[in-house]
């Protein structure tokens, strides 16, 4: 567009800029809030505090126990359902209803957590432990049943299953062992030593039981 001037001749006039509606320069900011909220919180998750681990104990189980010296066993793997077989510590709630404790968890998963502690209690006592897959006398199969805090009770249950199997696969005997132990509190040191105090006495019933029987 030009507008008249001397001479005749003509001077051109720039287009002015329109200024940005202010509809667009909202939504512009809203974004870059947003992106620094998620940003924020991103951040803040990732500082976030793993959780404890503990450990569990081996079977306390005072005195020699008679037989089985020269007999080997392969312990086997426990098998377990979903949420025992993770490193999560499970609560009981009313209703049958589960829960997970927070802050804390085990050093691994429970299954082979517990497997190692049958074998280092089957060692300490004199009972030849075999890796699984190896030539052994006799199998020991392992379920566990449960594995958790009752807060209403303020009691720590613990339930396994157990079977000896021969190297021919047959099934010699098969038991159920059970234990509790008190947990007052619901923090992971409390809750995890009352589970441990329990589980130290079923291995120990699962000692005694696996020895009479081979």
């Amino acid at each position: 567009m030009t507008k008249a001037g001397l001479g005749g001749q003509g001077t051109e006039i720039a287009p002015q800029r329109r200024p940005m509606a202010r509809p667009a320069r909202c939504a512009r900011h809203l974004r870059d809030a947003a992106l620094s909220v998620l940003f924020l919180a991103g951040a803040l998750a990732g500082c976030a505090a793993p959780p404890t681990p503990y450990d569990l104990n081996a079977a306390a189980l005072g005195g020699a126990l008679k037989g089985a010296g020269a007999v080997q066993i392969a312990i086997h793997e426990p098998t377990a359902l979903p949420p025992l077989d993770s490193n999560r510590i499970v609560v009981r709630l009313p209703g049958d209803s589960i829960a997970l404790l927070k802050g804390s968890a085990w050093a691994d998963r429970l299954p082979p957590l517990v497997q190692a502690k049958l074998v280092e209690s089957f060692q300490k006592k004199g009972l030849r432990a075999a890796e699984p897959g190896m030539a052994a006398d006799y199998g020991l199969l392992i379920d566990i049943r449960r594995f958790e805090l009752d807060p209403a009770r303020a009691t720590a249950f613990v339930e396994i299953s157990g079977q000896i199997t021969a190297a021919s696969g047959r099934i010699v005997a098969a038991k159920v062992f059970s234990s509790s132990a008190p947990a007052p509190h619901d923090d992971g040191a409390t809750v995890t030593g009352a589970l441990g105090v329990a589980l130290s006495n079923v291995l120990g019933q699962i000692l005694r039981w696996t020895a009479a029987q081979i």
